[in-house]
């Protein structure tokens, strides 16, 4: 059974940091590109980041250079780093494969504000 487990979301003031965790387990996790997702009330789901297996990574324009996403393949896990943080970045955060090949977790809740 796959699982997908998002974490580290919290209340953060503007220009804060946050850590987000995604433990995946029932997949070969090594074997997917991964994404980061995220989901603002009102809005439709938008990608934020994604890595290869290569490591290659790629960001949605409006987190480029704020955002960091990496992964630790023995571990099975998907981090994203986000750095000066905006009220905009409020949103339930997902993790999944770049193709979107599993059913979504609970997600993770961002909540930048002053």
């Amino acid at each position: 059974q796959v699982q997908l487990v998002e974490s580290g979301g919290g209340l953060v003031q503007p220009g804060g940091s946050l850590r987000l965790s995604c433990a995946a387990s029932g997949i070969t996790f090594s074997t997917f590109a991964m994404a980061w997702y995220r989901q603002a009330p009102g809005k439709e789901r938008e990608q934020v980041a994604i890595i290869t297996t290569g490591y290659t990574t790629s960001y949605a324009d409006s987190v480029k250079g704020r955002f960091t996403i990496s992964r630790v393949n023995a571990k099975n896990t998907l981090y994203l780093q986000m750095n000066s943080l905006k009220p905009e970045d409020t949103a339930v955060y997902y993790c999944n494969t770049r193709g979107i090949n599993f059913n979504w977790g609970q997600g993770t809740q961002v909540t930048v504000s002053s």
